[in-house]
């Protein structure tokens, strides 16, 4: 009853989302000088001339483009802020996103079309309880729906938030683990990134006899996310994996909409970077990358997230995107500058053909490594890497500081729950929500974090870490965090 009537009251602003594919433009618009309307009393409002702006260039003319850091939100919001909310990036510093009743609004705009668009496809998702992610130490993922959507689905929770006190993450998983084996009707689960399930699962569940009714989880599975995904869906045979859009806490940027990613176009105003130019939703072409640009009823106005979306095609006038990195994740130790979407690019080259649960680059002291958890043989290792390696070389600081001697060749190393180590090291910073495994990590001493397992070398060499080429059972890292 609770999901139906949840659904009911979505189908409200499905339909208008449904309706509005054709006007893109105008509804954008729309949005924008609401916005700008409703906060014109503000510090940053009359600083701008707001209440004088008429339409989207006279917008994009008063108000920079500008970064977290150089954004102050509570100074351009002119309703009450009832909460905080953290976010950071993989080694950036903490933000906060303030959250307030139109924020919520402009979620709940992009989560009712996906979910009445997900019954439309597998009405039996929503015969069972749920389980939508919580964050240890942070609110319930739930918290960005409206009073009463959020009311609903606490009813249907099968976890409920009050996990997220627990003391440590081992206590957390515990605790989460403990009321989702309990739940024999779980029909849908919605995660962030898709290894974040594989942690609180064990190895040794039947997925399948513990949760038989289960029909669709819903995850990352763009970019360095792709493996994962698809390694969760071995896990859960029985159940469908649904990529989601791209969202974060400062806002929601695409939705899943009938096997497609599509525009949140009736949540936010969205520009996206073209270069040296700026274009609209509606501009938008398809096969081409673009930087995206936020305007929120959370405070952030041309703020630059700093996401790579790539055009694949459109819904009537709406662009359908796919995540493809972080424009500004550049690692650069000795001034190779190497960007983690050419990487992920090359990455997923090298690795076509290689089974793999876990991939990562990063510098340790003179040299890149490639960390993966892969059933490969060495030779197989090897012989990506070395591909791996000549690839990087197309880019041009990397071979100018490997042909100077600052960087020695890529080698690999194999290591034991990969995702796992990367997650609980990322914790203590950084809530569960928000941690992306990316393809390149731009800090060192991993090596050590992942201690010695398995086998490595370099494009030209190889030789084991264990005595006589055999792994010891004290070599695998403890991950508490993993059954």
């Amino acid at each position: 009853m609770a999901n139906g009537l949840w659904l009911a009251a979505s189908l409200p602003k499905a339909a208008a989302f449904e309706g509005g594919l054709r006007r893109v433009a105008e509804v954008q618009e729309e949005l924008l000088l609401q916005t700008v309307r409703r906060n014109a009393r503000t510090s940053f409002g009359i600083a701008h001339g707001f209440a004088s702006i008429r339409n989207v260039s006279e917008y994009q003319e008063r108000v920079p483009i500008r970064t977290y850091d150089q954004c102050d939100p509570a100074s351009g919001i002119a309703e009450a802020i009832d909460r905080y909310e953290p976010t950071s990036g993989s080694s950036g510093a903490s933000k906060r996103i303030p959250y307030t009743r139109t924020l919520r609004r402009q979620f709940d705009a992009a989560v009712a079309p996906w979910i009445v668009a997900l019954f439309r496809s597998d009405p039996a998702a929503f015969v069972g309880e749920a389980y939508w992610s919580v964050s240890p130490g942070a609110d319930s993922d739930e918290e960005a729906l409206g009073p009463l959507q959020r009311r609903l689905v606490r009813i249907v929770q099968a976890v409920p938030p009050t996990v997220r006190l627990a003391s440590d993450l081992d206590a957390f998983r515990r605790e989460t683990l403990a009321h989702l084996m309990r739940c024999r009707t779980l029909s849908l689960i919605s995660v962030w990134h898709p290894s974040f399930l594989e942690l609180l699962v064990p190895h040794d569940v039947d997925t399948v006899a513990t949760w038989p009714r289960l029909r669709v989880i819903s995850c990352w599975a763009d970019a360095n996310a792709a493996g994962a995904a698809a390694a969760l869906g071995r896990r859960f045979p029985h159940a469908t994996i649904q990529p989601k859009g791209l969202l974060s806490t400062e806002g929601v940027v695409s939705i899943p909409f009938d096997d497609a990613r599509v525009l949140a176009y009736r949540s936010h105003f969205f520009e996206f970077r073209d270069g040296e130019h700026v274009r609209l939703g509606s501009e938008l072409q398809q096969g081409r990358r673009y930087g995206v640009l936020l305007t929120t009823g959370g405070g952030l106005y041309r703020y630059d997230t700093e996401d790579v979306v790539e055009v694949t095609g459109f819904r009537d006038a709406c662009p359908l995107l796919r995540f493809v990195g972080r424009a500004d994740h550049v690692s650069d130790h000795f001034g190779e500058k190497l960007n983690e979407i050419f990487v992920h690019e090359r990455l997923e080259l090298a690795l076509s053909d290689i089974a793999h649960a876990f991939a990562m680059l990063a510098c340790d002291h003179d040299a890149y490594v490639l960390y993966i958890e892969s059933p490969a043989s060495d030779d197989e290792l090897q012989h990506a890497t070395h591909a791996l390696e000549q690839s990087l070389r197309q880019a041009f600081h990397y071979d100018h500081c490997r042909r100077l001697g600052q960087l020695g060749a890529l080698r690999f190393l194999r290591v034991h729950a990969g995702a796992a180590t990367y997650l609980r090291e990322r914790a203590a910073t950084q809530r569960l929500g928000d941690i992306k495994i990316p393809a390149l990590d731009r800090e060192q001493g991993w090596s050590e974090r992942y201690g010695t397992f398995g086998t490595s070398g370099t494009n030209g060499t190889s030789g084991t870490s264990g005595t006589n080429g055999t792994m010891r059972r004290e070599q695998v890292p403890q991950v508490p965090f993993v059954p």
